[in-house]
């Protein structure tokens, strides 16, 4: 083959650079990856899919289970309203086809958690299709830039959630829990469009962002209220899909990018060796941070789909706005749709004049966007300053911390009174850090107050400073003459001495201009 290539760029020399790339492309870029997400969110209702037993998380074991809900025979499924209106919302927000007349299936397969013996479901008919999300995808330290990617969607349909087995080892018996059984779903499968586990995880952070600005989803993947199933394959560039594996349940949205990082590099590992991928379901084990079998699909599995007889076709009106109690109308649910992650990003990239990056932050932690809008609005604060503060500092603090930012307990107000005193010189990075440990000890405190009491404002007093330089001069004789001599890096460490022997007190950009002006005299 390569004896071929090099006659070919002799004989052609416009197609060097092309037989050039691919005599020479490394092993890895022989492979291209295709992902495929499955996404499950549990609807946001008080009441379950087709009974009023209560849809809530971390309840007492089997304390939220219908007669229905346990398949006791002759009990029948009626269809919750509000779980068809919110599956409806999040159609429209993603730009799906509603459609207007949907069915019920019963999927059979037999698990202990899952009593009846099929799960309700919409296979054939589903409430929406042929959707698009947009997202851009951005990973500090894998990505320079951001940059846009969308994935469509095949369809979203409404289903009913399986219990769950809990395994004793030590007793070594399985138990069952079904309070989570026919808990309301939306399922949301997408096209095999993404391309690694960065990008799938962008796609599911966005995803979580949508649901929960629409109230249709906690978007509590720790909770189990959001899981995904990720199909993986590796085919040579050009070739149709080849043979996938599904990994299943991942349950957050790091896991999301570790697990196909992960199995992207198993099969390809795999095929280099000459060997062959098997269609198989693996999970995820985050601990060890690999992928591990669960059980092999090479004959797949029957699931005797069939019409769910004990429920009509579900219609939606999808012209006029007449909402009834039988008939939903489309576009009254699609008046209801609030502003969307990506409005929210470029609003914040044309109003404030904030970088792409520092935007793609802020709306994909939305307590900081919110602790943003509140500190910003109405105020002549720069807004760089105060995005890269929350962004960095904010963070940094609760991090270390080991305190989710959903948890902060310092307000808004706290925060706007600390950026004012950072921003005026007041006070430096470091007090402003001290500070926040203190606030977070007792969020009761004053900002003023507190930096009053530990005398942590800046000095800015000329006289003062003045004369602290004069000593720092004085007792540095080698740094001066060098400083003199043409050697100006040295300057900061004349600054390192001054701000040490003033633990940090001084106003360092006023300090700095008095220094320069001693040291030309």
């Amino acid at each position: 083959m390569y004896f071929y290539l090099i006659i070919l760029r002799r004989l052609y020399p416009k197609l060097n650079k092309i037989n050039k790339r691919y005599v020479s492309m490394p092993s890895h870029k022989k492979w291209q990856s295709v992902v495929g997400l499955e996404v499950h969110a549990q609807l946001n209702t008080e009441s379950k899919l087709f009974s009023g037993a209560q849809n809530t998380f971390g309840g007492l074991v089997n304390n939220c289970v219908s007669l229905f809900d346990a398949a006791i025979p002759g009990t029948l499924p009626v269809l919750n309203r509000k779980c068809v209106e919110l599956g409806v919302l999040t159609a429209l927000a993603l730009s799906c086809k509603v459609n207007e007349v949907s069915t019920f299936d019963r999927k059979h397969y037999f698990y202990a958690d899952l009593p009846a013996g099929y799960q309700i479901t919409q296979q054939r008919a589903p409430l929406a299709s042929d959707g698009v999300i947009n997202f851009q995808v951005f990973t500090p330290g894998v990505h320079k830039k951001p940059y846009n990617k969308s994935s469509k969607i095949k369809q979203i349909q409404l289903e009913q959630d399986s219990g769950k087995s809990l395994h004793d080892a030590d007793l070594k018996r399985s138990l069952v829990d079904l309070n989570r059984a026919g808990a309301p779903l939306i399922e949301l499968v997408f096209e095999p469009d993404l391309e690694n586990g960065e990008e799938a995880a962008a796609l599911v952070k966005e995803l979580v962002l949508i649901v929960q600005r629409l109230g249709a989803c906690t978007g509590r993947m720790e909770e189990g209220a959001l899981r995904v199933d990720a199909n993986v394959s590796l085919r040579r560039v050009g070739d149709p899909l080849s043979t996938r594996t599904e990994i299943k349940n991942i349950g957050s949205v790091r896991g999301v990018a570790g697990a196909i990082r992960h199995e992207i590099d198993r099969q390809r590992t795999v095929l280099e060796g000459g060997g062959r991928i098997i269609n198989e379901t693996r999970a995820w084990d985050a601990t060890a941070k690999v992928t591990i079998p669960m059980r092999d699909k090479e004959v797949v599995q029957d699931y005797r789909y069939m019409p769910e007889p004990n429920l009509p076709p579900l219609r939606v009106n999808l012209i006029t706005k007449e909402d009834t109690q039988d008939v939903i109308s489309v576009p009254l649910v699609k008046e209801k749709i609030p502003e969307l992650p990506e409005e929210s990003r470029t609003k914040l990239i044309k109003q404030f004049e904030l970088k792409s990056e520092a935007a793609i932050q802020l709306v994909n932690e939305p307590v900081l966007l919110e602790f943003f809008l509140k500190i910003i609005l109405n105020t002549s604060r720069n807004p760089t300053k105060v995005a890269n503060f929350l962004l960095n500092d904010l963070l940094t603090i609760l991090n270390k911390r080991k305190i989710n930012v959903e948890n902060c307990p310092v307000s808004d107000e706290q925060l706007a009174d600390l950026i004012d005193f950072l921003l005026q010189n007041k006070i430096n990075l470091d007090v402003c850090k001290l500070v926040i440990d203190e606030l977070i000890e007792d969020s009761t405190l004053k900002v003023k107050h507190l930096i009053n009491s530990k005398a942590w404002f800046l000095i800015t007093d000329d006289t003062m400073i003045i004369n602290k330089c004069k000593e720092i001069i004085e007792n540095n004789p080698k740094i001066v003459k060098q400083y003199k001599d043409g050697k100006v890096k040295v300057f900061n460490a004349l600054l390192g001495l001054l701000a040490k022997s003033t633990d940090n007190k001084f106003d360092m950009s006023l300090a700095s201009k008095k220094m320069e002006e001693l040291l030309k005299k």
